[in-house]
């Protein structure tokens, strides 16, 4: 069997420092707001390009706590616009709207899976606020002309980077690209805890403040609130693991890039579709996603073939039915890709032998 993911392989490989790092919380007798997460928000705004890196409870709450930072700022009040891709997880919506506000979605490009950036300025309007990019299976959604709109506009421009750990534009990474980030380490993600975890980036000194203080039940001094908060904490262990994790995660995401590499000049099949291939730099492949109008029999043909698959993700955002007013829009893109996609194993535990297994069956399916 080709795993998609073999957690407890990647985690050991790296197993002595993980042990040692646990090991040392335990002892410490200090689970919460202690050393280990100092140390890693120091060591992940270093690695991402940032003056602020806040640890948080997972991706979700740091999703939801940038917009409510910028709303405790006076920046975005209740029933702005939020610009948005149609095709993301629902996390990035849920966060838009457990705040009140208005998620306006905008049709991904069909060779490049992420939001359609020709296309934004015809959503903006008079209560446009911001935009929330999303680096959806690990691939850049940003470009200069994103930029250059946030800037004419006077727009906050948001990324999502639960599925980027790494990734780059012409050298910054993901995380520093806009005015804040949202960071998930998923245990599933190329940088992940052991658990749920997450961070919110950004080199605004004011906001990571009040998002400090919002994660910490609204308090930035004991017994004392100042805002309506929440409890939104990363937990030592956690800090200290993706502290080994991180030091690693370069390394890691070039073994993807060379699967990568493999998968595309390997994959033949005429039936089978995959993006369009970007520089590395841009694509730290958190997901491989490959594309078939017969999706669901190549599904089950792989799964026959020992090969493990998943679907990100099978019903848009639009189509839920915690979303059940949106229900009648119609995203032809969008859908296209829910329908069609499919997950091939994607990460630094694949061997080259399970890597020519998987191709081998892929171009075998009629």
């Amino acid at each position: 069997m080709v795993k998609l993911l073999d957690l407890q392989k990647i985690t050991m490989s790296h197993g002595g420092e993980i042990k040692a790092a646990v090991n040392r919380v335990i002892e410490s007798g200090w689970f919460l707001l202690g050393r280990e997460t100092a140390a890693f928000e120091a060591a992940y705004a270093s690695y991402t390009g940032t003056e602020h890196c806040v640890a948080v409870a997972n991706g979700l709450d740091a999703l939801y706590l940038i917009l409510r930072g910028y709303m405790e700022l006076g920046l975005i009040e209740e029933g702005d616009e939020i610009i948005v891709p149609a095709n993301t997880y629902i996390a990035t919506i849920l966060a838009i709207t457990r705040n009140k506000l208005v998620p306006v979605l905008v049709e991904p490009t069909w060779d490049n899976l992420e939001i359609d950036i020709d296309k934004i300025e015809d959503h903006i309007t008079r209560k446009t606020r911001g935009i929330m990019i999303v680096h959806l299976y690990g691939r850049i959604a940003y470009g200069d002309k994103l930029k250059d709109i946030c800037r004419r506009y006077g727009l906050l421009l948001m990324e999502d980077c639960a599925q980027s750990h790494g990734c780059a534009w012409k050298g910054v990474k993901t995380g520093a690209l806009g005015d804040a980030a949202a960071h998930s380490f998923y245990p599933g993600k190329n940088l992940g805890a052991l658990g749920d975890a997450g961070a919110v980036t950004t080199s605004n000194a004011e906001l990571a403040s009040v998002i400090r203080a919002l994660a910490n039940y609204g308090s930035q001094k004991k017994y004392v609130f100042r805002y309506i908060g929440v409890n939104s904490r990363m937990s030592e262990i956690d800090a200290a693991v993706l502290a080994v994790k991180l030091k690693y995660l370069d390394e890691d995401n070039r073994a993807r890039q060379k699967l990568a590499d493999f998968y595309y000049s390997s994959i033949h099949n005429p039936l089978v579709t995959m993006p369009l291939r970007i520089p590395d730099e841009n694509n730290v492949y958190h997901q491989f996603p490959v594309f078939c109008g017969r999706r669901d029999e190549l599904h089950s043909f792989l799964d026959s073939c020992g090969i493990q698959t998943l679907i990100h993700y099978p019903v848009p955002p639009h189509k839920q039915e915690c979303y059940k007013t949106w229900n009648g829009l119609c995203f032809p893109v969008t859908e296209r890709i829910h329908d069609e996609e499919l997950s091939l194993p994607m990460n630094q535990a694949v061997s080259p032998e399970e890597a020519e297994e998987v191709v081998r069956a892929i171009n075998s399916f009629r």
